[in-house]
This record gives structure tokens, C-alpha cells and sequence, in this order.
């Protein structure tokens, strides 16, 4: 996954939980609990990052998941109806996430994990679909892991050596 340096004062990131796992470790005077949360941060225009955080508080481990992800933001591109630029699918450990363009007014037609990615990144129109593993965490990371790999026909262009027309023909 290719990361960007992004200056994330000037942006106003949102972001959303996705779980809340208590961890429980047991020692010799009892039972010790902890929090693990699973956090993804957006500006919903093109940038989305998720981060973990553990913590024996809740909030703590919210705000640690948080920063964690602030520092892993990536840049998504998209089309002209706020779609991605093609379909492809993500892959993180065994989680897999099919992701489709679609045209206008189809709206986040996608899981839980996929969709909070999906929405804090600003697309607007996709189909996704999780295959393989129902694992949150694994299936937050394939989101992004798919979204890290899309190109732009520009880029595509550049790529080949090829006209942006001959491309999209």
C-alpha cells in the first residue's frame, strides 16, 4: 500500500469506528481487560486511512486508533460521477473485497467494514461485495489495499506510452 506525506492539519478529517473488540488476558491475580478499536478517517474528497488502537480505556484506544490512522492516509482517485476509475479486487490476508464502478445515483451498495472506507474516502457510486473473510479488520485493510492499486486512464496512458483516447477505446 503506497502512502502519501499529506499535510493532515489543513484537512477536516472525519471518522468513524468500525469495531470495538474487549481483549482478555489472564494472569496470575485474575483477568486483565483491554480495548482494541479499529478506526477510519476521511475528508470524504479522495483521502481515507484506518488506523488500530489498544488501550484499557475505550476512548483511549479510540484516540490512539485514530492517530494511527492519520499517519496512513492514502489518495484515492475517482471519476467524473464519483465512482472509481475501474473495477478490481482488494485483497488483505484471506479478506477480499470486489469493488465495481457504477454510474450516477447508485448511491454505497456495500458491507459494513467496505462501506465505511468507501464513504470517508468520497465515493459516492460503487458496488462492493466481501468475499473470503468476515474479519473487520482484514476486510478494512483490503478496502484499502484496492483502493491504493486503482489508476487514473492518465496514468494508465503514461504508463503504456499510449494517448489517454486510446486507452479508454
Amino acid at each position: 500500500m503506497k502512502r502519501t506525506n499529506l499535510d493532515t492539519s489543513s484537512m477536516d478529517l472525519k471518522e468513524r469506528v468500525v469495531s470495538i473488540k474487549r481483549v482478555t488476558k489472564v494472569v496470575k491475580g485474575g483477568r486483565n481487560f483491554r480495548f482494541a478499536a479499529i478506526v477510519v478517517v476521511g475528508d470524504e474528497k479522495g483521502h481515507v486511512g484506518a488506523g488500530m488502537g489498544k488501550a484499557t480505556e475505550i476512548p483511549e484506544a479510540i484516540r490512539k486508533g485514530i492517530q494511527d490512522a492519520t499517519k496512513k492516509l492514502i489518495t484515492v482517485p475517482m471519476d467524473e460521477n464519483n465512482s472509481i476509475p475501474h473495477d478490481l479486487v482488494g485483497k488483505f490476508g484471506s479478506a477480499a473485497v470486489l469493488m465495481m464502478r457504477s454510474p450516477e445515483g447508485t448511491g454505497v451498495i456495500a458491507g459494513g467494514p467496505a462501506r465505511a472506507v468507501l464513504e470517508l474516502a468520497g465515493v459516492r457510486n460503487i458496488r462492493a461485495k466481501s468475499l473470503g473473510s468476515n474479519n473487520k479488520q482484514n476486510l478494512v485493510l483490503a478496502t484499502l489495499t484496492g483502493l491504493s492499486e486503482l489508476k487514473t486512464p492518465e496514468q494508465v496512458a503514461k504508463l503504456r506510452g499510449k494517448t489517454v483516447e486510446e486507452i479508454l477505446s
